[in-house]
């Protein structure tokens, strides 16, 4: 899923954590990124983080009730 415009970063990766499966970041070579592994959190960061917002980058969650916790965090911040 592409996510937008994501202001809370340190609340975003705290729902990241929270799901059970695997949630990965799509880099635009086509690279994923483990996003459960704060190596990776800090490596994402540094890559497409700018100006206090995410604008937008795609992310795989493997498990039905990961997609929801993500999406709940994005429509309802």
């Amino acid at each position: 899923m592409k996510v937008q415009n994501i202001t809370d970063i340190e609340k975003f990766f705290k729902v990241v954590d929270s799901c059970e499966g695997k949630v990965e970041l799509v880099t635009g070579e086509g690279d994923r990124l483990n996003l459960k592994s704060k190596l990776s959190q800090y490596v994402s960061l540094a890559n497409i983080f700018s100006d206090g917002t995410i604008s937008e980058l795609e992310i795989i969650a493997y498990e039905k009730a990961d997609i929801d916790k993500l999406v709940d965090y994005l429509v309802l911040g």
